[in-house]
């Protein structure tokens, strides 16, 4: 485990939300998941799933979340074994910014968390495999310097246009975009990513594939690791997943 001053607080974007998900056969010895057709689409986000709970199951005591919303996926209370400090699973496509979830939220983390991104890539067309997965101790002082200069007050200020019903959903990407492609937005690590559709409006962020290497996992190769792992036990190979099929707006 790497150490690391930050904090990454990557509230819950995980999709527990996916109540169909109950006909999902996981299958953790080899790593492979079975999707139903009705989850067509859906099938990115179950190796995020599967990452989570094979996380919970080998090294947190199965803990169970009592719900989506909560502010840790694992709160430090589950944490026995590994600093006693609240984990927050993550995946990304390898290369790829990684999610953290609402920026308001992200903002506001005072207290030191662990953070354990599992990165993949699509190995076949209907397939991923882990390709790098890192598990690194963020102390709230690094995260806060990832958000310089950016305040709570100009958080504020873009949620509320995301937010504005008085304006269209057109009308309200092309404002958001206007403020963060400007300081003191373009002059953070944490990247702003506004979510302006039919059935959202909200406020998230990301960190860069290269920035999270740079100022959170020090030290480590961004490269594809022979045999990824977290805490010296390899994590489960490749899983059945095809590409993301992404519905129009």
């Amino acid at each position: 485990m790497q150490e690391v001053s930050g904090s990454n607080p990557l509230c819950s974007t995980r999709p527990f939300r996916i109540i169909a998900m109950k006909p999902l056969l996981i299958l953790f010895l080899t790593g492979a998941i079975l999707l139903p057709p009705n989850l067509v689409g859906l099938e990115v986000q179950s190796h995020g799933l599967l990452f989570e709970k094979w996380l919970r199951d080998t090294f947190f005591g199965g803990y169970e979340p009592s719900s989506h919303t909560q502010k840790w996926d694992i709160p430090a209370s589950a944490n026995h074994d590994h600093g006693r400090v609240p984990v927050n699973p993550k995946v990304a496509k390898h290369g790829a910014p990684v999610g953290l979830g609402d920026a308001l939220r992200q903002f506001e983390i005072d207290e030191t968390f662990m953070l354990i991104i599992g990165f993949w890539e699509q190995s076949t067309p209907e397939q991923k495999r882990w390709t790098n997965v890192q598990t690194v101790t963020v102390k709230p002082e690094q995260w806060k310097k990832l958000w310089l200069p950016v305040t709570l007050a100009d958080l504020e200020k873009l949620d509320a246009v995301i937010k504005d019903k008085t304006l269209s959903l057109e009308e309200a990407r092309v404002r958001a975009r206007e403020i963060k492609t400007k300081p003191p937005f373009t002059e953070s690590v944490i990247q702003v990513n506004p979510k302006i559709d039919g059935s959202q409006r909200r406020l998230q962020c990301s960190l860069r594939f290269a920035d999270f290497f740079k100022h959170l996992a020090h030290g480590a190769s961004s490269g594809p690791q022979e045999r990824p792992e977290v805490f010296g036990v390899p994590v489960p190979g490749s899983f059945d997943s095809a590409p993301r099929k992404f519905s129009p707006p």
